[in-house]
């Protein structure tokens, strides 16, 4: 095993693991980005917008997941809901996340 599975496989873990505790899969791409595609049952808030959705993410408690196009946007957003009090993680591009998914 390479460094890079070894790396991709404890993101992956992890990923499986949020999703277990009930974890959200927040996507912050632009809403021309969502509609061409999306992981089904993620949210979607643009990044842009994030501050503005922050009352509505906490309420619900829960770990989340970031995605964008490539991970640079949901790295900021993760960061941005973890100096908010909300376990968050990068999920990187949403593409990616989601051959990281459990079936």
């Amino acid at each position: 095993m390479g460094i890079f599975d070894f790396i991709f496989g404890i993101k992956k873990r992890q990923i499986s693991e949020l999703l277990e505790k009930g974890a959200i899969i927040l996507d912050v791409r632009t809403q021309r980005e969502w509609d061409k595609d999306h992981i089904e049952n993620a949210k979607h808030i643009p990044l842009d917008d994030l501050k503005n959705h922050m009352a509505e993410l906490q309420k619900l408690d829960k770990p989340v997941i970031t995605c964008c196009a490539s991970g640079a946007r949901s790295a900021k957003a993760a960061e941005y809901l973890a100096l908010n009090n909300i376990i968050a993680t990068n999920g990187g591009s949403w593409l990616s996340l989601k051959t990281k998914m459990p079936i």
